[in-house]
């Protein structure tokens, strides 16, 4: 299949990789964008996105002269689909982007052609939306072009490894598509490619982030119940996580990322009287972020007028994505109820310095894991502050150790009446 051309719809953290990925593969690959800014920083080869070993990647592909980029639709014989399904207020998918997509595909398709979405969607978005653009008289999929749904798989901050190493699951509208969406693949997956249908592939990658999202739900709800009965939620987890079938997740501030905190509202929209357990959870998390500001009300007394530096922006920890972060949405609640608040992220936010940031401030508040964060000296951060205070919503503040140098230390998950 080398030397096919192959145009790639959306230049993000999935289609960029993908792109360059085939181009070092030998493919002729046309990166279409409707961001003109994105398509001139990658013609010079730099890219847009803050991932390891990315640069390098782009730099090869488009060194190569494999990898073009433009903003007008050029024919190709494979169109691989990789735009963002953001959830609309209403908690619908907002598959605007894909639509579009497909009707710019229309435009070009020609007999023999393949077409992939990879986008995460709802179950028959593929089959009824994404086909029912293409189609037209005398071009149907099968005997006209092939159509398959293969959901990505990575995580950000390991992304080409994973792009690279994780199983795929590939799901054709019919038998053929399957085979050919599956030769793609093989170019450059080296894990398990896995033939199926296009709407189970639609549901499996829906049911991945979801099991996660419900899981963390699950821990969180823990978190909220141990601090009502004075218990350590840490402490418990670690425990009940010794049973030989049981592992927890870890509660946080709230669920984010471009996935996790999205794609469980796309199976509630499939079938809403049904996945009632699914929608739970979602609200659940959702809720977080309100409670980690009453935390820290709390533990301040107020919030009006009071001084707080928040440590973390993005949605994880060690990566620079800042999609559906609840981190976010603690800071600018804060905010609306009157707080100062001084911004600090290990990845994205480094322009000052924790303790330049510290002087004189009422509390620290670690939302973001990250692991600059676990080396914070108490003793250097203390004196600099009005009030020794740090709000650990991520359960890796050494407790003891902070309050040995004059802190009091809140921990989300932790009840009052603990020792």
């Amino acid at each position: 299949m080398s030397g096919r051309s192959i145009c790639v719809l959306g230049l993000g953290y999935v289609g960029l990789p993908t792109a360059s990925m085939l181009a070092t593969r030998g493919f002729h690959v046309y990166g279409l964008d409707v961001d003109e800014g994105v398509v001139r920083e990658l013609a010079g080869g730099r890219t847009h996105i803050s991932e390891p070993d990315l640069d390098t990647l782009v730099q090869a592909a488009v060194q190569s002269g494999n990898l073009r980029c433009g903003t007008v639709p050029e024919p190709a014989d494979v169109f691989i689909i990789a735009v963002p399904t953001p959830v609309r207020e209403d908690r619908t998918a907002d598959l605007e982007a894909v639509s579009a997509a497909a009707r710019t595909i229309a435009g070009v398709l020609k007999k023999g052609d393949l077409v992939v979405l990879e986008s995460t969607v709802p179950p028959g978005t593929t089959a009824a939306v994404v086909r029912g653009i293409l189609e037209r008289p005398g071009l149907r999929v099968g005997a006209g072009f092939l159509l398959a749904h293969c959901p990505e798989r990575v995580l950000p901050g390991n992304l080409l490894v994973e792009l690279v190493s994780n199983d795929r699951i590939i799901g054709g509208i019919d038998e053929g598509s399957t085979k050919a969406a599956a030769e793609l693949y093989r170019s450059f997956v080296m894990g398990e490619l896995i033939e199926t249908d296009a709407t189970t592939a639609e549901l499996v990658k829906l049911m991945e982030n979801t099991h996660r999202d419900v899981n963390i739900a699950l821990a969180n709800e823990f978190a909220l119940i141990a601090e009502r009965i004075g218990v350590d939620v840490w402490e418990a987890i670690r425990l009940a996580s010794r049973h030989p079938r049981v592992q927890f997740l870890r509660p946080g501030p709230g669920v984010g990322g471009h996935c996790i905190a999205v794609d469980p509202w796309f199976v509630v929209q499939a079938a809403p009287e049904l996945a009632r357990l699914i929608a739970t959870a979602r609200d659940v998390n959702d809720a977080m972020p309100a409670h980690v500001v009453e935390l820290v009300r709390d533990a301040v007394d107020r919030l009006e007028g009071a001084v707080i530096v928040t440590l973390g922006r993005t949605y994880k920890a060690d990566v620079s994505d800042v999609r559906e972060s609840p981190a976010i949405s603690v800071i600018d609640a804060l905010r609306r109820a009157g707080a100062e608040v001084r911004e600090h992220d290990a990845m994205v936010l480094r322009k000052r310095s924790v303790e330049e940031l510290a002087g004189q401030a009422d509390a620290l508040v670690l939302l973001v894991d990250h692991n600059a964060y676990r080396e914070l000296d108490p003793e250097t951060l203390g004196p600099r502050m009005n009030k020794a205070l740090m709000v650990d919503t991520r359960g890796v503040i050494d407790r003891k150790a902070w309050e040995r140098h004059g802190f009091k230390v809140c921990t989300l998950g932790r009840g009052r009446d603990t020792r």
